[in-house]
């Protein structure tokens, strides 16, 4: 395994208050020399082996490669604040045909988008019509809201569908990433398609041949147990005024009550 020493943290979080929900929004910026390290990079991954392809995500190394790996359309397991993911460029065409390939996936099952900031959204998304305190309140978190997708979104990914699933995980390394890319995130849970989810990296080994690199952290104890197997709760708000739950995830109960204190109803279809 390569190990690459701990540099110092990626990311400055910036802390803004907002009085009206009682909360804080995180936001992640990022301005390492991103440039120098992936130069580096680069060189140090012509020498390596197949196989080696671990590496920690704490570490402007560790960062750099998940940028270089991602920039060469491979695909790459990475930790959310839920289950571990495959990650692959969505803009890119190949990276989202690979992640379809490596998962043995249907095609008909759509692919979520991982975005760096939820000031990111609404380039991508249709949001308009709902509350901006109420995406606050949802978001960075274990939550993936459905909504319109936007025309500059790829049209290979999830084509046929008018909509699009967005995410904006509290995990800074998944952020960073997509803010240093420019654009967002594939993403899918990191398993062979009706397997269930991973938590960490040795529960789908059987996929390391076909990855460009696993990525790992300490684990916390709180989020291995088999209740975050059920991942993100997934809740479509494309219809104004309404919600409807498409997966029962982590944190539903407090989703819903956040949904409805801003006045959303239920909808079942």
């Amino acid at each position: 395994m390569l190990q690459f020493r701990v540099w110092p943290q990626l990311a400055r979080i910036k802390s803004y208050w907002n009085f009206d929900i009682v909360r804080h929004m995180m936001e992640v910026n990022f301005q390492p020399p991103i440039k120098v390290t992936l130069n580096q990079v680069d060189n140090t991954l012509s020498y390596l082996d197949k196989e080696d392809k671990h590496f920690f995500v704490s570490g402007e190394r560790g960062f750099a490669v998940a940028v270089k790996l991602l920039q060469d359309c491979k695909i790459i397991a990475l930790p959310t604040d839920t289950i571990y993911g495959l990650a692959g460029l969505a803009q890119d065409p190949k990276s989202v045909e690979k992640l379809y390939e490596l998962k043995g996936r249907d095609k008909s099952k759509p692919l979520a988008i991982c975005l760096s900031s939820i000031s990111d959204i609404s380039s991508w998304g249709e949001i308009d019509h709902i509350p901006y305190n109420l995406i606050l309140s949802l978001l960075p978190g274990p939550v993936t809201i459905v909504v319109q997708r936007k025309p500059r979104l790829n049209p290979s990914l999830n084509p046929g569908f008018d909509t699009v699933g967005i995410r904006v995980t509290t995990s800074k390394f998944v952020r960073s990433l997509s803010k240093i890319l420019r654009q967002p995130l594939a993403l899918t849970s990191a398993n062979s398609s009706n397997d269930p989810s991973s938590l960490k990296p040795e529960e789908f080994k059987h996929l390391w041949p076909k990855l460009g690199g696993i990525f790992h952290t300490i684990p916390n104890r709180k989020m291995i147990h088999d209740s975050y197997r059920v991942g993100s709760t997934i809740v479509d708000l494309v219809i104004p005024n309404t919600y409807k739950i498409i997966r029962r995830g982590i944190k539903v109960d407090q989703t819903v009550r956040i949904l409805e204190k801003y006045g959303l109803k239920e909808r079942e279809s």
